[in-house]
């Protein structure tokens, strides 16, 4: 029995900025086993720039909800599009 009944809420797919294009097989392959709600995507705090997520979010139809920008819950940030596309050109 569930504690709470209608959970879950939402299910994230979480995908590390880094991985590039690999993210699309891990997206073909999470969405198939569940339905996905939103995406995260972590590690933006390097050098990575996650640009696929946007791809994936696209062919999926899953919006992007979080960013991770650092290691602590304080670093998960509300997805904002314009900030994310200015990131990707700087």
């Amino acid at each position: 029995k569930k504690l709470i009944p209608d959970a879950p809420h939402d299910v994230l797919l979480v995908l590390d900025g880094s991985t590039g294009q690999n993210a699309y097989q891990q997206a073909k392959e999470f969405t198939k086993a569940t339905d996905v709600t939103s995406l995260v995507v972590t590690k933006l705090d390097g050098t990575a720039k996650g640009g696929v997520v946007i791809g994936i979010s696209d062919q999926f139809k899953i919006p992007v909800k979080f960013i991770g920008v650092g290691e602590k819950i304080e670093d998960l940030q509300v997805f904002n599009k314009k900030e994310f596309v200015e990131s990707l050109f700087r």
